[in-house]
């Protein structure tokens, strides 16, 4: 590049021939730019009123700390593109016409060209000025994992119903389950596990029968549910779980059931007789 520029009334003009064909217009001046500047101010200064050797100095020292301070900028960009390698990202490019293109993967490898960064995603390469979110693996494997929804639900022994559980996610990416297993934790640490026949899920519903609670005291439990995915999942955070009323109460409510069946059955009886 020349570091020789025409200067039209007082305006130091700089032509396109003169700069780095792939520079963007309106960029920051560069180490070339500020050397050019110095140079044509030296070759066009007044020859009745020169610099001072101070000035020129000053101006000198300047440009090598502004240089020190590009190179250095630059080395710390290439390093943490290499550290990349591995690490899921996410790039948005723009297109000439103002288009966006976005993509999410792996970074598989770095590749420099013309100094500058590029970070191959899905096989193909792009600048490392368009990754915008960098993704812990920690992370991202939590949104494929498994979940189940927030939610209390309540058993009444005095009114038996089946309960559900409701907002199951059975994961996706690899990471899916396809059974669950259902625990209940009291408060004074006792757990009672549910059996699997008396459970059923469907469409992200869980569904345990009635039968499995009759037996259980009253107070709060926490709802263990594990899934049977690759890590094994286990949600003791969701969902909780509180019986009202008693055992007693729902034998009561039976023995009237029973009652109450075997008086209609002594009715028809006597009917035919």
């Amino acid at each position: 590049m020349s570091l020789v520029a025409p200067v039209n009334n007082g305006q130091v003009n700089i032509s396109e021939t003169s700069q780095e064909t792939e520079k963007k217009t309106g960029s920051a001046l560069d180490k070339d730019d500020f050397l050019m500047l110095l140079v044509t101010q030296m070759k066009y200064q007044d020859p009745l009123e020169p610099e001072s050797n101070t000035e020129y100095v000053a101006q000198l020292a300047q440009f090598s700390s502004l240089e020190q301070m590009q190179n250095l900028n630059s080395t710390a960009t290439n390093t943490s593109a290499y550290t990349l390698v591995g690490k899921q990202v996410r790039i948005i490019e723009t297109s000439n016409t103002g288009a966006e293109n976005e993509v999410q993967g792996m970074v598989e490898y770095v590749k420099m060209e013309n100094g500058k960064p590029y970070v191959s995603v899905n096989g193909e390469m792009y600048s490392y000025d368009d990754i915008v979110e960098v993704i812990d693996e920690s992370y991202l494997i939590s949104q494929y994992v498994p979940s189940v929804k927030q939610q209390e639900i309540t058993y009444l022994h005095h009114d038996p119903q089946n309960v559900q559980i409701t907002g199951i996610n059975m994961g996706s990416n690899g990471y899916e389950a396809t059974g669950v297993a259902v625990a209940l934790m009291a408060e004074d640490g006792t757990t009672t596990k549910i059996n699997s026949d008396k459970m059923s899920y469907k469409n992200g519903v869980l569904t345990i029968h009635k039968s499995a609670f009759a037996n259980l005291p009253a107070g709060k439990y926490v709802v263990g549910i594990g899934f049977d995915d690759q890590n094994k999942t286990v949600d003791y955070q969701s969902v909780t779980l509180t019986i009202k009323g008693s055992v007693e109460s729902e034998e009561t409510v039976k023995d009237e059931g029973a009652a109450k069946g075997e008086k209609t059955g002594n009715s028809e009886e006597n009917k035919q007789a």
